[in-house]
């Protein structure tokens, strides 16, 4: 899903407010992320995930074209986390799975 498409889909949800708004809303929301990841931090939306910023260290990389090794500097890289909520929607228990036993032998 696209950004236009969030709007779209929000807009529908909710028919009282206006599509413009709700593209407001979604900008500052996104940008607000922005503004956190840029300055270090780390954003969590519980039920959905965690947003934050790891460093890679510089090294020496290899050029895929010529061969030639390319110093890499370091670099600050966005990285989410799924939250639990998410990672049960997205992977629900299926009905004919197995569940764990006692190891008492009573049931």
């Amino acid at each position: 899903m696209i950004k236009s498409e969030l709007v779209q889909k929000l807009a529908e949800q909710n028919p009282h407010l206006y599509s413009r708004d709700i593209e407001k809303i979604v900008n500052a929301i996104l940008g607000t992320i922005g503004d956190a990841l840029a300055q270090g931090n780390r954003v969590e939306l519980r039920g959905f995930g965690t947003f934050a910023v790891r460093k890679r260290d510089a090294r020496t990389g290899r050029n895929p074209k010529t061969g030639d090794l390319v110093a890499v500097s370091e670099k600050a890289v966005p990285v989410f986390k799924t939250g639990k909520e998410m990672r049960r929607r997205l992977n629900p228990t299926s009905p004919g799975r197995a569940t764990r036993r006692s190891t008492t032998g009573v049931s």
